[in-house]
């Protein structure tokens, strides 16, 4: 079934005032168009998404780092395109934490050289009364600044349609949907538990997309055989949005001494969320499988597509959107280097591209999707370069193929140094 037309996508953008004046809503700016954004002759790195405009693509990803004002107004300080908040429902009183929450894999370069890191951690505990305060606090104090509410419910309409109309009176911009948490909670229908049920899915992004009045993202989770199922559900039933992907099912390791695994709750664990760098190749191939779906079957929608995995580097940030991402999120990188990542992120991000002469993020965006194909078409494509090259090998075939005019040219052609 085709979704009908939201009027959600139809928010005018914000446009960037390259005088140094920030944003033309006519309210004075806390932080003005980054100066790595509007230096002279350096690439702009400004991205408009969902009619949402941020002066860059690198957005806070929910979870810790968006988990109070305190934290997201320092993302907006720092200079973070935008922020998604850590997930929020109805009733925190039914989430529950626990400490240590977090495991990390490294590699064999020592003990700060972190590759994978695995969570156990739940959605927000804190009082959904607090924060919406709080979201309503920074969309006050940084009203040209993209804020995206994160929420998740259990399966339940009037649940859903409650926390939508409640996060939006905050001022929030857009919501993103936690289709994929794959831990907590699966017993209520949340998370993953709905993610994976391309019928659940639908039937509460119909709900959710009847009543929101801004852009939907939807979170994607990548513990299933085919993400562009669930995607298509969501598109089908009036997202905007997709973000991919959420963190892999994992468990960290086991102690060897105590035989016990990690992270470790007294004495005892439980399949957690993997991040970091080691899942950015599977990131990278989910969001190449999305991009090249929404290519192919709607091509005349505007469906952003927000990339998510190890993202530590500008460089990384470049092969999200090379795949097709619209933007870039961010959420273990700042819990191990810090908010401040996003400068160098930026610097990073703005060399590479110079180095192609790309002036904009749509000059490269998608790009690598034409490179991307199916293995029985690269024996094909070998095959027929083995028969070129044998076409046109160099040196003669016969000594009968010699020349008297061309004889020095004939022979430089054997040599092979």
């Amino acid at each position: 079934m085709a979704a009908a037309v939201s009027m959600r996508g139809l928010v005018p953008a914000l446009a960037c005032d390259r005088r140094g004046g920030g944003f033309d809503r006519g309210i004075p700016t806390r932080i003005a168009c980054s100066s790595e954004n509007l230096a002279d002759g350096a690439p702009d790195l400004s991205v408009s998404v969902n009619g949402l405009r941020l002066p860059n693509p690198f957005v806070i990803g929910s979870g810790p780092p968006g988990t109070n004002y305190t934290v997201m107004k320092k993302a907006f300080d720092e200079g973070w395109g935008a922020v998604i908040s850590k997930t929020l429902s109805l009733d925190s009183t039914k989430v529950i934490n626990v400490t240590p929450r977090y495991a990390r894999m490294r590699s064999g370069n020592g003990p700060k050289d972190v590759i994978g890191w695995e969570n156990i951690e739940l959605i927000s505990d804190r009082p959904f009364e607090t924060m919406l305060a709080e979201l309503r606090r920074l969309k006050q104090e940084y009203p040209d600044r993209i804020l995206i509410g994160s929420i998740m419910e259990e399966y339940d309409k009037d649940a859903w349609e409650e926390i939508i109309e409640r996060v939006e009176a905050t001022g929030v911009d857009a919501l993103e949907i936690n289709f994929s948490c794959p831990h907590g909670m699966p017993e209520r229908k949340m998370g993953a538990a709905v993610g994976k049920d391309c019928d659940l899915l639908g039937e509460v992004c119909s709900w959710i997309n009847a009543k929101a009045t801004v852009p939907v993202w939807a979170k994607m989770t990548p513990n299933v055989t085919d993400i562009t199922q669930p995607a298509r559900t969501a598109i089908e039933a009036g997202c905007e949005g997709l973000s991919a992907i959420n963190t892999i099912t994992s468990i960290m390791g086991i102690n060897l001494d105590t035989l016990r695994p990690e992270p470790c709750v007294e004495g005892y664990s439980t399949p957690g969320g993997y991040s970091s760098r080691a899942v950015r190749p599977i990131a990278l191939a989910k969001v190449m499988a999305i991009a090249q779906m929404l290519k192919s079957e709607y091509p005349d929608r505007n469906i952003s597509l927000s990339g998510i995995g190890g993202v530590e580097s500008g460089d990384n940030a470049a092969e999200f959107i090379l795949l097709g991402a619209n933007t870039v999120q961010v959420c273990t990188g700042v819990m191990m280097y810090g908010y401040p990542l996003v400068k160098r992120l930026c610097k990073e991000l703005q060399a590479f591209m110079a180095k192609h002469n790309f002036t904009s993020l749509d000059d490269f965006r998608g790009t690598s999707l034409q490179y991307m194909t199916t293995h029985t078409d690269l024996v094909q494509r070998q095959q027929e370069a083995i028969r070129s090259r044998r076409a046109a090998r160099k040196g003669l075939a016969s000594d009968k193929d010699w020349t008297g005019d061309g004889f020095v040219k004939e022979t430089e052609l054997m040599v092979s140094n």
